[in-house]
Parts: C-alpha cells; sequence; structure tokens
C-alpha cells in the first residue's frame, strides 16, 4: 500500500490577558513567542496570542537520528542542582513563575508537551512526585505513564542499561524516584532522553527547587536569605547545600551528633565560596534571625525500622511554637512533607499564619514544569 500523507493547518487568535502576581526573581521573558511576561511587575500582560500551525502526516515511520542529541549538548539531564550555573537555575525559576501565573489565569492554550510522553519510574512511591509530575506533564499537553515499583524492578529483574535503552525508545523523558543515587547516574548514562532525579537517597533537586520558588514568592528572592534546617541530615540537606554552591545564601543545618549531611557535599558548598554554610548540633542557636525555618521527618522511607531510636536522638530537636518564636516573628515555616504532626513538627506550627508548607507543595509541579521545558529545550 502506498504511504498516505496529508496537511493540515490550523490558526488561532486569542484576545491578551492580565493575571496579578506577587514580585518574583528577577525580571522573567519568556523567549517562546506564544507568549512573555514580567515578573517585578505587579501584573503579567500576555499579549495578543497568533500563530499558525502546519503538519505534514505520513504513515511512513520516520528513521531514529543517528546521532545521540544528548551526546551533542542538544538536550539535558537534571540530576543536581549543582551540575547547572546561577543563570540557568535563575532561568528555570522564572519560567516556573511565568508558566505558573499562565496556568492560574485559566489559559490552557500553552502546550510544549502534545504529542510527547513520559516515563515515571517509582522504586520509591510518592504521592506528591506522582501527581505533580503527572498533572504538570497533562496540563501542558503530554500524557505520563507511571511505572510502580513491581512494573520494573530496575537493577533486579531488569538491568538498568537495558531499561534506559529502552524507555527512550518509546519515550521523550523520563522521571524516575529511585532509592540509590547510583541507579538514577546509570539511567541517565544510558538513556538518550533527558532524565529527571525524582528523588535518590542522596538528593531530591526538584524539592528544593520548588521551595525556591515558594521563598522567592513569599520573600521576594532567595539570594541573601537565612534558611535553617532543622532535622536529619538526609537528602534534602544535600540538595540545600548544592543549591548554596550555585546560589548565595546563608544555609544552616541543625542536627543531632551522628546525624550530620555527607562531609564530602558540605565541602563541595563551601568550597564554592559563595554561601556562608554552617552545621550545628544546637537548633536554638541555629533558628535566630532565620528567614525560613525547614523541617522534615526524622525516619525517611526504608529508615522505618530506625523509627524508635531517631526519635530519642532527635530530642531538642521538634520544631515547636517556642522554637519558632526564637527564630523571629517574620520567619516562615516549610517542610517537603509528608509530616509527622507531633514528631518533628507540631500540628500549631504546619498551621500556623507563617506556615507556606500548602504553597511549597503546590509549587513541585510548577517548578518541574520549567525543569522539564528547560531539559527538552522548549
Amino acid at each position: 500500500m502506498a504511504a498516505i500523507s496529508s496537511c493540515c493547518t490550523f490558526r488561532s487568535d486569542k484576545m491578551a490577558l492580565s493575571v496579578s502576581s506577587s514580585s518574583f526573581y528577577g525580571k522573567v521573558i519568556s523567549k517562546d513567542s506564544r507568549f512573555s511576561c514580567v515578573s517585578a511587575s505587579p501584573s503579567l500582560t500576555f499579549p495578543v496570542l497568533r500563530r499558525t500551525i502546519s503538519c505534514q502526516v505520513s504513515s511512513a515511520a520516520s528513521a531514529p537520528p543517528s546521532v545521540d542529541r544528548k551526546a551533542k549538548g542538544e538536550l539535558k539531564d537534571f540530576l543536581h542542582i549543582s551540575d547547572f550555573d546561577k543563570s540557568t537555575i535563575v532561568k528555570i525559576l522564572d519560567r516556573a513563575a511565568e508558566v505558573k501565573a499562565l496556568l492560574k489565569s485559566g489559559d490552557r492554550s500553552f502546550m510544549p508537551f502534545k504529542g510527547k510522553t513520559m516515563s515515571m519510574i517509582f522504586a520509591k512511591p510518592s504521592m506528591r512526585t506522582r501527581i505533580s509530575f503527572e498533572t504538570g506533564f497533562s496540563l501542558l499537553g503530554g500524557h505520563a505513564i507511571y511505572l510502580g515499583p513491581d512494573d520494573i524492578q530496575m537493577g533486579k529483574r531488569e538491568e538498568t542499561r537495558d531499561v534506559a535503552r529502552v524507555l527512550s525508545r518509546y519515550n521523550d523523558i523520563i522521571m524516575a524516584r529511585v532509592f540509590g543515587h547510583q541507579d538514577i547516574l546509570d539511567l541517565a548514562k544510558y538513556a538518550s532522553v533527558p532524565v529527571i532525579n525524582g528523588l535518590t537517597d542522596y538528593n531530591h533537586p526538584c524539592q528544593i527547587m520548588a521551595d525556591a520558588l515558594t521563598i522567592i514568592e513569599h520573600i521576594g528572592h532567595l539570594e541573601g536569605t537565612k534558611v535553617v534546617y532543622v532535622g536529619d541530615g538526609n537528602n534534602i540537606v544535600h540538595s540545600w547545600l548544592l543549591m548554596a554552591s550555585v546560589i548565595p545564601f546563608h544555609f544552616v543545618c541543625a542536627c543531632p551528633k551522628g546525624f550530620e549531611p555527607e562531609r564530602e557535599t558540605i565541602e563541595k558548598a563551601r568550597q564554592a565560596g559563595i554561601s556562608k554554610i554552617e552545621i550545628t548540633n544546637d537548633p536554638q542557636e541555629a533558628v535566630q534571625g532565620a528567614d525560613v525555618v525547614y523541617s522534615d521527618v526524622w525516619a525517611s522511607m526504608g529508615q522505618k525500622e530506625e523509627a524508635a531510636y531517631r526519635r530519642k536522638a532527635f530530642q531538642g530537636f521538634q520544631v515547636d511554637e517556642a522554637l519558632m518564636k526564637l527564630a523571629g516573628p517574620k520567619a516562615y515555616f516549610m517542610h517537603c512533607l509528608p509530616a509527622e504532626r507531633g514528631v518533628e513538627v507540631t500540628d500549631g506550627v504546619i498551621e500556623a499564619q507563617n506556615s507556606i508548607v500548602f504553597p511549597q507543595a503546590e509549587n513541585r509541579m510548577h517548578a518541574q514544569n520549567a525543569i522539564m521545558l528547560h531539559v527538552l529545550g522548549l
């Protein structure tokens, strides 16, 4: 049978719209010709959208590219915040604010992921990671496929390098939430499409990008702020340290002795020479003058058998009303969730007026949308 081809043309005209917005990190101007905004202004204005889309469709399958686009630098992975320079991180945060404002306006015309698919590998289950990635990718026109812990068993049932190569032939992007950090590195090494780190035991870059966006929304900037983390020196702390090696601010981790973050990551942040880094065992002293007090569970997934031991070891490190009072009336409280209320944080602190936990959770989607746009070069 002869190949069947068709041609289609689509034209749309949309009136300009304006939506109110708080000031974000610097000036935001999208390179996407479909819309632009300046976030330093109290309002975001989107000009008239006029576009013509032409497409040629053929039943004859086109051959895959012979050159690895990642190797050529056209596509990127998002594995650690410190893989990028300051201007790139700021650009991604600006884009997150811009696309968030567009979605909040109710406009659903921006569909950069239309016709694209994403595989989401979950060795570790999660509510926020799955819902934020799946919803965000869908709102921007794409289709996300959930692969749970029993669907692949990456590294056990099938080698990571094989999984990477197979999924690269089906999908435009891969997101993975895994235990071992080497798994995400191997996945990125062998995949020919962008790989996003949805969490490993070592770091959680998407969370900290969402956190940075939230701080910018509420304080106006991340640079120069004092962020105090109280609790276990875990993957969240590692990601904050990696952010501190790129963006200048004051980061303090207050943790019990023996629960400090990885020494190599502390030194990486300090050697960058742009942020003030402190590791202490005194939470009361640490929080004084904080712009943000941040907490996380004391026993993460995979550490639940240590929960009783850790509760004893972390006595005095609960973020309660007294600790927030020491931080001062202007300090915000943040938590990456899920929270064990009454353990690492009191119910009163999470529900307080200066808690920005839920805007922080929402911003996972917006930060990740911007990350996906960046790695796909859109």
